[in-house]
């Protein structure tokens, strides 16, 4: 479903003055369309309709170099946005459908950073990437992916300190099992299992590297709880030195988790509700993110629920629980043109999670959705912005 550009006004040289008059002051994203049929419309996103137009289609300034459309324009349409990230996502679906061959160079639209485990090879590895093959239905294929990050830096710094707990191959040759190789740096240092001069079996270097996947789905919480339990019984052994090494274990554990984004997990599990404010009075637009796919948005009209018999948790259990479901039918495709929708996804969701300030809230799935803290999210998004205390 794509957020239609529901208003529209024609363009008239001789009443130019009325046109500028009825335009709205507000953010909004707008396409221009030009009198020649087979001239291609301009699309553009402002944060001000009124003074972008009043540049684009006012008289213009033979001193300037500016681009004016005054002469060639016929009408505009346009939709008003009431988030900056309702802004790019009704940009970017009208620049895909208007543009296909050239929309993601208008957006700078670049694919995520994630990391991958690469399952399908015999020893696998964890990297960070910017490629995320899907198969018919959508999903990631040819290993377990992670993300998406801020930045690839991100993603390699957090890669690095998780690999620190687990002694899974970081080199990138190809394993032969030859005793005779002379290994690397990881092997001397004790990081690394070493299976490129048989070091360990198959079986050893699988079972860790289930571990580290095991540690990137519960961010961080299987190793945690684990080196917990094993610190409890070393001090009812009264091993207080190994109780000890251990504790110092947890604390280079909660180093290297704290300050890490809530956002990257494994994308098949990307499961939230992105709440922002609309351009209409009392409105939320709310955008699930389904396995890292972003589905239809819905808008609820709150001025409109106390006339209603349904509540507004009824009505977010609708729409969340038919998202899922439509999902889960197999229907990403038809959400999914292309084979790059998932990585531009997950691009917008990316962008907009790490802006700073970041507007709107998100709140993340686990057995279920968090419906109560979900409308307490749209509670404080109406509430009118609170005026700062005088110095």
């Amino acid at each position: 479903m794509v957020l239609k550009l529901d208003c529209g006004l024609p363009f008239d040289l001789a009443n130019s003055d009325d046109f500028f008059s009825m335009l709205p002051p507000h953010p909004a994203v707008c396409l221009i369309e030009l009198r020649e049929e087979t001239a291609e419309p301009l699309l553009i996103r402002t944060q001000d309709l009124r003074r972008r137009l009043e540049r684009l289609l006012g008289p213009a300034d033979p001193a300037s170099k500016r681009l004016n459309l005054r002469e060639v324009a016929r009408g505009i349409r346009y939709r008003l946005t009431g988030s900056r990230f309702e802004q790019i996502f009704t940009y970017y679906q009208h620049a895909k459908q208007l543009f296909p061959s050239r929309y993601q160079k208008l957006m700078r639209l670049r694919p995520p950073a994630v990391l991958k485990v690469s399952l399908r090879n015999a020893y696998p590895r964890c990297y960070a990437t910017r490629r995320i093959p899907v198969d018919p239905t959508g999903a990631p294929t040819a290993g377990a992916y992670y993300g998406p990050f801020a930045s690839r830096r991100s993603a390699e710094a957090f890669a690095g300190s998780a690999l620190d707990f687990f002694k899974v191959r970081r080199c990138q040759i190809k394993i032969r099992r030859d005793p005779s190789f002379p290994g690397c740096i990881y092997s001397e240092m004790k990081m690394c299992l070493a299976p490129c001069f048989a070091g360990c079996t198959k079986e050893e270097h699988d079972a860790e590297v289930q571990k580290l996947v095991q540690f990137l789905d519960t961010s961080g919480g299987s190793l945690h709880n684990s080196l917990e339990q094993e610190r409890e019984s070393a001090s009812e052994q009264l091993d207080f030195e190994r109780a000890a090494a251990l504790h110092k274990k947890i604390e280079k554990l909660d180093d290297a988790l704290r300050g890490s984004p809530e956002l990257p997990r494994r994308i098949q599990d990307l499961n939230a509700v992105i709440l922002q404010r609309s351009a209409e009075e009392q409105t939320i637009s709310v955008y699930a993110v389904l396995s890292g796919w972003l589905a239809e948005p819905t808008f609820i009209r709150f001025a409109e629920i106390a006339g209603q018999p349904r509540s507004a948790e009824h009505i977010f259990r609708e729409y969340l629980e038919g998202a899922a479901s439509q999902a889960s039918g197999g229907s990403a495709s038809a959400i999914a043109p292309s084979k790059n929708t998932l990585s531009e996804h997950l691009w917008l969701l990316g962008r907009w999670y790490y802006s700073n300030p970041r507007e709107g809230e998100i709140l993340f799935r686990d057995k279920d959705w968090p419906y109560r803290r979900i409308l307490r999210g749209c509670s404080r998004l109406l509430s009118p912005p609170q005026a700062a205390p005088p110095k």
